[in-house]
């Protein structure tokens, strides 16, 4: 037990040094924010979730005595406790067919709750500006205009501040889904690497992740229907529901990539067919919405299982 508290302050003074260094304002410091919940996720993969629950409240223990005891709670909400479930889910497992056999919690579903976390700390972001639907747009707003420092003051004439309010307009109504994407990608990238990095540390106990063949709940599309239906609503419940169905058609995404892996496996024209479509969707964006729709596709007509059926026995994992 003693070894477990240790690897959390660890785990912890390292998460609350990765956060904290995005007070410095280099760009090293951004990528190095998002990659604040990896030290309590590798806490959680190779030793316990309880170290995970050690770092995370170590960390957030550590940002407050140094920037104030509101980002205890701020931290354990938006990154500490997140991660924490997810390195908890990721260590659950129950007996398999065979004995001493161990079935782990499947990656699809990691992939899933990560997404549902995304969207739930932007969605609590979102109602600290506001509760209702102007005031949480004014918020953000005027959020937006002393980030861009933009000054308020009298117009000379109406078009001389138009472009400036279209732009914050658009803003305003992009920022959140944006924000839940990026939330969703950073959890998925982050329990991979805690993975990968456990696994070299010869500490990982479930077996390595093939994503190409992870499964979403089968009750995954119907949410998902559910809440992109409730994005037409008006209010801050519409709000919340376009973020909640960004993060899931972003999950669905992955899910289209993983498709695409399997279903090309074994083709010769593959490295190319990857390769494009990756710097599609890293120059164009949109195309991402192309994958959501193959995910949820491969989900309702077993896509990965007809090519498998039609190609013979699988070939080895890429």
């Amino acid at each position: 037990m003693v070894h477990v508290v240790l690897i959390g302050i660890s785990a912890g003074a390292a998460t609350a040094l990765l956060f904290a260094s995005v007070a410095s304002g280099s760009a090293l410091s951004v990528p190095l924010f998002y990659l604040a919940p990896l030290p309590i996720l590798i806490a959680a993969m190779g030793w316990s979730h309880w170290a995970a629950l050690i770092a995370a409240v170590v960390a957030a223990a550590g940002l407050a005595a140094v920037f104030g005891w509101l980002f205890f709670i701020a931290f354990l909400i938006g990154i500490g406790l997140p991660a924490w479930w997810l390195g908890y889910l990721a260590l659950l497992a129950r007996p398999a067919g065979t004995p001493g056999g161990l079935e782990w919690y499947p990656v699809g579903h990691l992939v899933f709750w990560a997404a549902i976390i995304g969207a739930g700390i932007v969605i609590a972001g979102i109602l600290t500006l506001g509760s209702d639907l102007d005031n949480f747009r004014a918020s953000l707003r005027g959020s937006l205009e002393r980030m861009l420092n933009i000054q308020a003051r009298e117009p000379a004439s109406p078009a001389d501040t138009a472009p400036q309010s279209r732009l914050l307009d658009i803003l305003v109504a992009v920022l959140p889904p944006a924000a839940a994407v990026l939330a969703t990608i950073t959890n998925v990238v982050n329990l991979w690497l805690a993975e990968r990095i456990v696994k070299v540390s010869g500490r990982l106990r479930r077996p390595p992740s093939d994503l190409s063949a992870m499964r979403f709940p089968v009750y995954a599309p119907a949410v998902t229907a559910v809440v992109v239906a409730a994005s037409f609503l008006s209010g801050i419940v519409g709000i919340s529901a376009g973020v909640l169905a960004a993060s899931l058609l972003m999950a669905y995404a992955i899910l289209g990539f993983a498709v695409l892996h399997m279903i090309t496996r074994g083709m010769g024209s593959r490295p190319f067919t990857l390769g494009s479509t990756y710097v599609a969707v890293l120059i164009f964006g949109w195309p991402v919405l192309v994958m959501s729709l193959l995910g949820l596709a491969d989900s309702a007509f077993d896509l990965r299982g007809r090519a498998t059926r039609r190609r013979g026995p699988s070939d080895p994992q890429t």
